[in-house]
């Protein structure tokens, strides 16, 4: 457990997230969180945001069967577009 000290930042409070806690949770600049406040434990609680996992080319190729394809699409012109 860390001890960390409340600082004004703008018209809020910032508080400063150990290094070691960062690297220990993954959180990085930017990083989402989520604040839930416990009024009746007077508890403050801090989690990263879940991110969606980022596929690779490979593993989205291989999800690719012929029940989820579909004809090639035609893109021809249509109305009024410069070539």
């Amino acid at each position: 457990m860390a001890t960390v000290t409340a600082q004004k930042w703008g018209n809020s409070l910032g508080i400063r997230i150990p290094k070691e806690v960062a690297d220990k949770l993954g959180i990085k600049q930017g990083s989402e969180m989520i604040l839930s406040i416990s009024e009746k434990d007077e508890i403050i609680t801090l989690q990263p945001k879940k991110r969606r996992k980022k596929y690779t080319l490979e593993e989205l190729v291989s999800q690719i069967t012929p029940e989820n394809r579909h004809e090639e699409i035609s893109f021809e012109i249509e109305g009024r577009e410069l070539i």
